[in-house]
């Protein structure tokens, strides 16, 4: 869901910094100002400015599709609330859901026929559902089946908006499913409950087993959500179309578009990351990296990746960087293969304002893709400019935040299992290395040390 220039800025009913551009300093407080520090190669005259945004993160928008908003805590201080006490409620009783399914994987149709006869027939809810993923002629093709999809209300993305008529989501899939819902809405999100269906299933808590009971207490409300901050990213590119004119002379001469006029602007809401990278080019990547104006660096490599907390588990941290829970207010970024080694990941404040840019001694264009989805060429000229948005996606816990997080670690990256697992289970407390069957890795690690060290002595 691209938008034009002439889209205005995002309509919030909360007004913050990051989003709107101005400054908003708190009342009855003066505003610091400090020496002006520039990075770029240029020289600077010394003086004092005042910074135009926070380091924090914008106030996310709290209130979810048309019906859902999340539980306000009475006794949260300053209007910051604590992530662990993020609580769903509704405003009305949820009426209408999206379901949203792996597109051509036989595994899903029956989980996909399960859930939507549960949601039409006993549950009396309006299912929306992609046409797409009707055209599949295991479904199409089902008898038994038919009575429900004519229940079904349908949409096809990019071309109509649902963002009013859906009250919360149901991913069936992997985590490309819950990155594809985030896509459909580029402003507020209903919640989304993401099902572990898929090859992967890191940011999918929920298992289908016990669909009915976990969907009930959803519709039921006052369930852990955890908000996943997105990246609001606007590309700028300028116009390459050659215009025609005739001189005094009767010379046809060949021109650009005009350097305002003929700007085209693109924005987009991430959810995981935003790559730029060398694409087809054997060169390096040589783009320049702003921070709130400023030059940084200038990223010499494979490429450089701004990410969420939410994407560092994601291709971030297969190119070294760390992992990050979804709560803290960070912007993560990441270089890909650098030509500089001291080049290491950094984390910045949510609130910064970075763009990306080519630089003039790049000796071929760039490629950028948001989610690994709508891939573009940046050519010189084109800007890349990354905050953090204002509007998160509400993912459904299927217990708290933390205990999801450190649970996908384990199970899906297997973060320090050996180690967890011995220490957890006290497997040194089980088992005899002469004679008792292993129960724990922990315990295999031991039993192979043991066996190596009888090599050795021997």
């Amino acid at each position: 869901m691209e938008t034009g220039e002439q889209v205005g800025m995002e309509a919030l009913p909360f007004c913050c910094s990051p989003c709107d551009g101005g400054e908003t300093p708190a009342r009855g407080m003066a505003i610091r100002t400090r020496k002006n520090r520039s990075l770029s190669t240029s020289s600077a005259t010394a003086g004092d400015y005042r910074r135009n945004q926070s380091l924090h993160g914008p106030s996310p928008v709290t209130t979810f599709g048309p019906k859902a908003c999340m539980l306000q805590n009475p006794q949260a201080v300053m209007h910051i609330q604590d992530p662990a006490s993020q609580r769903l409620t509704w405003n009305k009783p949820p009426k209408s859901v999206l379901v949203i399914k792996k597109i051509q994987d036989a595994s899903l149709l029956q989980p996909f026929k399960e859930l939507c006869v549960f949601l039409t027939e006993h549950k009396n809810m309006i299912v929306y559902v992609e046409k797409k993923v009707l055209a599949d002629p295991a479904i199409a093709g089902d008898e038994s089946f038919g009575t429900i999809i004519q229940k079904f209300c349908t949409f096809r993305e990019d071309l109509d908006d649902i963002s009013n008529r859906v009250d919360f989501i149901i991913c069936l899939g992997g985590d490309g499913t819950l990155l594809y819902a985030s896509s459909l809405f580029q402003e507020s999100v209903p919640p989304v409950m993401a099902f572990h269906l898929g090859s992967l299933g890191f940011l999918t808590p929920f298992s289908f087993e016990t669909y009915q009971s976990q969907v009930t207490q959803i519709i039921e409300g006052n369930t852990a959500i955890i908000l996943r901050s997105r990246l609001r990213v606007r590309v700028v590119k300028e116009s390459r179309e050659k215009k025609a004119r005739v001189d005094e002379k009767g010379i046809l001469i060949m021109s650009n578009g005009d350097s305002e006029g003929s700007r085209k602007a693109l924005q987009y809401q991430v959810l995981n990351e935003v790559v730029v990278d060398r694409g087809p080019s054997s060169y390096l990547s040589n783009v320049d990296l702003f921070l709130d104006g400023h030059l940084i660096t200038t990223v010499q490599g494979d490429g450089v990746i701004v990410s969420t907390p939410t994407g560092s588990t994601a291709y971030a941290v297969a190119a070294g960087a760390s992992m990050i829970h979804p709560n803290v207010p960070a912007i993560m970024i990441t270089p890909i293969c650098p030509h500089s080694l001291s080049f290491r990941p950094i984390v910045v404040p949510a609130g910064v304002e970075l763009k990306i840019m080519l630089s003039r001694e790049a000796r071929n264009t760039a490629w950028v893709s948001f989610d690994g989805r709508k891939r573009q060429e940046i050519c010189h000229g084109d800007s890349i400019t990354i905050t953090t948005s204002c509007f998160p996606v509400p993912s459904i816990c299927f217990r708290d935040p933390v205990n999801d997080w450190f649970e996908s670690l384990a199970q899906c990256l297997h973060w320090n299992m050996l180690l967890s697992r011995a220490i957890n289970s006290h497997a040194y407390l089980h088992w005899h290395p002469m004679g008792i069957e292993p129960r724990t890795p922990g315990a295999m690690l031991y039993q192979l040390s043991y066996t190596l060290d009888n090599i050795q002595a021997a």
